[in-house]
C-alpha cells in the first residue's frame, strides 16, 4: 500500500485516495483466482497486459462485448449485499461474445461510487471475480472512480468489458440455417439482468419485505430472488461448438424473446416456439400477476426462464441435447425453424 501519497485538501473535498490503495489490496486475493495462462499484468499498473495464444487458430479475431448491471445494482443496495452483482456484470459481456463463438480472454471493471469504502469495493470485485472464474477469463485490470456529490455515498454502478477470439472459420454462421433446424433453450437462473425498472415498478420493491419467504417462490424470499446471479453460458456452449455445428445462438437479455432471438436469424427465417414449452419461473407469474403485465409484453421484457438460444441441424439435436447435459445444463426443446419474416411465433 501507497502510504506516501496523500491529500487532506483532496479528502475534505470527499475523495479518500488512501481507500483506493486498500481496496486494491483487499480484492487482490480475488483477481488472484481468475489468473489464465496469458494474463502478465499485476494489478495496479497502467494497462491491463495479456498474451495472445494463437495456437490452433488460422484466422483470429478478435471479438468484445461491454454491458452493466443495471439498476439490479438497487436491489444490492437495498438488501445490502454485494458480492453477486459483479457475476451479473462479467455474465452480461460474456454471454455476448460467446453468441459468435469466442472464448472470452480477459475483463476489466468499473466501479463508480459516492464514496469508496474498501470492504464494500473487495466485496463487488469478489463477484467480478466469481464471474470471471466461470467464464475462464483473467481479470487483468479496471477502475474505482470516487466521485462525491455525484453519487450518493451508499450506492454505486458496475460495467464492465471483455475479449474474447475466434478462429474466423469458426464463427457462428446465421447464414445456413433452414426450415426444420431444431432451437434449444438453455435455462435462466432468474431474471438476470434485464427488466429491473419494471421489476422494482410491478414489485415496489423499495418499500416491501425483501427479506420475508414468499410461497409463491417456493419458500425463498423476494429479495434473494431477484438477486440470484446471471447464470453464465460460456463453457457449455464451448463443449457444444467441439461436437455439434451451432448455426447460431442468441443471448436472451433485455427485449426479450421477440427482440433478442430476430438478430440470431437470418432474413427469411423465423423461430416457432410453443410457449408451453418454456420453463417459465415462478417469478415471472408473480411479475405478472402483480403488474398485469401483457403475456406478449413479459415475452418481449424478460428471458421467462430461457437465457440463452440454440439453433442447430435437425439430425445433430439429440447430440447436442447430450453434450449440454454433460457440460451440467438442462436443456430444452423450444421449437423450430420456419420460412417467413415474423421472427419469432409463440403458439
Amino acid at each position: 500500500m501507497n502510504m506516501q501519497s496523500k491529500s487532506d485538501s483532496y479528502a475534505a473535498a470527499g475523495v479518500d485516495i488512501t481507500a483506493g490503495y486498500k481496496a486494491v489490496e483487499l480484492m487482490k486475493t480475488h483477481i488472484a483466482k481468475t489468473m489464465t495462462a496469458g494474463a502478465l499484468s499485476d494489478i495496479g499498473g497502467f494497462g491491463g497486459l495479456f498474451e495472445l495464444d494463437l495456437t490452433g487458430i488460422t484466422h483470429p479475431v478478435l471479438v468484445s462485448g461491454t454491458d452493466g448491471v443495471g439498476t439490479k445494482l438497487k436491489l444490492a443496495f437495498l438488501m445490502d449485499k454485494h458480492d453477486t452483482v459483479g457475476i451479473d456484470c462479467v455474465a452480461m459481456c460474456v454471454n455476448d461474445i460467446i453468441c459468435v463463438g469466442a472464448k472470452p480472454l480477459f475483463f476489466l471493471d468499473y466501479i463508480a461510487c459516492g464514496k469508496n469504502v474498501p470492504e464494500k469495493i473487495a466485496q463487488i470485485v469478489s463477484g467480478v471475480a466469481e464471474g470471471c472464474v466461470q467464464s475462464g477469463a483473467a481479470l487483468i485490470g479496471g477502475e474505482t472512480a470516487e466521485m462525491p456529490g455525484f453519487y450518493p455515498i451508499d450506492e454505486y454502478d458496475l460495467a464492465g468489458f471483455s475479449v474474447g477470439v475466434v478462429d474466423k472459420e469458426k464463427v457462428f454462421d446465421k447464414t445456413t440455417i433452414q426450415p426444420g433446424d431444431v432451437i434449444l433453450g438453455l435455462p435462466s437462473s432468474g431474471v438476470h439482468s434485464n427488466g429491473f425498472s419494471l421489476v422494482r415498478k410491478v414489485l415496489d420493491v423499495e418499500h416491501a419485505d425483501l427479506k420475508a419467504p414468499v410461497e409463491a417462490l417456493g419458500g425463498k424470499s423476494l429479495g434473494e430472488t431477484l438477486l440470484t446471479p446471471t447464470r453464465i453460458y460460456v463453457k457449455s456452449i464451448l463443449a457444444l461448438m467441439e461436437q455439434v455445428q451451432i448455426k447460431s445462438v442468441s443471448h436472451i437479455t433485455g427485449g426479450g424473446f421477440y427482440e433478442n432471438i430476430p438478430r440470431s436469424l437470418p432474413k427469411g427465417m423465423t423461430a416457432k416456439i410453443k410457449e408451453s414449452d418454456v420453463p417459465v419461473l415462478p417469478i415471472f407469474d408473480l411479475i405478472q400477476e402483480k403488474g398485469n403485465v401483457p403475456r406478449r409484453e413479459m415475452f418481449n421484457t424478460f428471458n421467462m426462464g430461457i437465457g440463452m438460444t440454440v439453433v442447430v441441424a435437425k439430425e445433430e439435436a439429440d447430440k447436442a441435447m447430450a453434450t449440454l447435459q454433460a457440460a451440467g445444463e438442462q436443456p430444452v426443446r423450444l421449437g423450430e425453424i420456419v420460412a417467413g419474416d415474423e421472427g419469432v411465433i409463440l403458439w
